[in-house]
């Protein structure tokens, strides 16, 4: 059966195939084609190409909560439901996935990250730019890996990696695992 993974973007699908390494999956043995859609706007495009999961292939994906209901509209119109988005194969985010990574290993964690990049200042830096310096720290982490050209996609893997066996982020964690489960 193949498998195509619908996600946003680059980042998500360097996060999904990252983890799914760490868990020894080898996803072109398996099947599984992870596609960044370039945004979420962008699903119906993806949905008539790759179509609604059949007898021999499966749809499935990970998305922003701000994203999930235009998804779920995409899916119904596609014809793919009824269910929730969980239920679909598609896995929701609570921010982004940034914000679910940071959560599952803590901030001091994704801190020693920056540090063993030796972006430690420049992360403090931005700290005490005038618009992030009354934020929370998870607010600038997230700023701090969308603010430089290929930041997102090069954390999205070095964070994944950092992760303590067993504990990915629950939407990153019950998708990879729906790969070996066929759901």
């Amino acid at each position: 059966m193949q498998t195509t993974v619908l996600v946003e973007g680059e980042s998500d699908k360097v996060a999904v195939e990252t983890l799914a390494a760490k868990l020894g999956h080898d996803l072109a043995a398996e099947g599984v084609t992870v596609v960044p859609m370039g945004g979420a706007t962008s699903i119906i495009h993806f949905l008539d190409r790759y179509g609604p999961s059949g007898a021999d292939h499966r749809l499935l994906g990970l998305c922003d909560a701000g994203e999930s209901p235009g998804i779920a509209r995409a899916l119904s119109r596609a014809g793919i439901g009824p269910g929730t988005l969980a239920e679909l194969g598609f896995h929701v985010c609570h921010e982004d996935l940034e914000d679910e990574l940071i959560r599952a290993l803590g901030t001091e964690n994704v801190l020693n990250v920056i540090e063993e990049q030796g972006e430690l200042a420049s992360f403090r830096l931005l700290q005490r730019q005038p618009s992030l310096r009354d934020r929370p720290v998870t607010d600038q982490l997230r700023r701090f890996f969308g603010g430089r050209s290929g930041n997102k996609v090069r954390y999205a893997r070095l964070l994944v990696e950092a992760l303590p066996d067993g504990e990915a982020p629950l939407p990153l964690g019950l998708l990879v695992a729906s790969f070996a489960a066929g759901n």
